[in-house]
């Protein structure tokens, strides 16, 4: 298969897959040769992000984080829901700290956050 070696090659390949998302639809035959294109361009601009633009994993801290956020949490209002100070609940969130197996239960129970995520795995 072909692949993607340049910047700019990337770039080309991303307008051109803009182009062809106008003329492609759910209604468009599998052998179209738009949707066929399509489906070979989108591969290698995957294959090229998952080399120049890997995403890593997420940090407890940012999940924790963000779960704070989405569930409109203040620290105090969280330190509350896992049943531990503020302050402990400061320094797990600066990184300072690192969860007790029984603290990282209730993270992840409370939190809904995977266990894997949680211990680091």
């Amino acid at each position: 298969m072909a692949q993607i070696k340049s910047e700019e090659a990337y770039e080309a390949a991303m307008k051109r897959i803009e182009e062809l998302e106008e003329l492609v639809d759910d209604d468009t035959p599998v052998n179209d040769s738009n949707a066929l294109e399509l489906d070979m361009l989108i591969d290698m601009v995957e294959e090229y992000e998952d080399i120049h633009y890997p995403i890593g994993k997420p940090s407890l801290v940012d999940i924790m984080k963000l779960r704070m956020y989405e569930m409109g949490l203040t620290q105090k209002k969280m330190s509350e829901m896992l049943q531990i100070s503020a302050s402990t609940l400061s320094e797990l969130i600066s990184g300072k700290r690192e969860p007790t197996f029984q603290l990282a239960r209730t993270i992840s129970t409370q939190l809904n956050i995977d266990p894997a995520v949680v211990l680091g795995v």
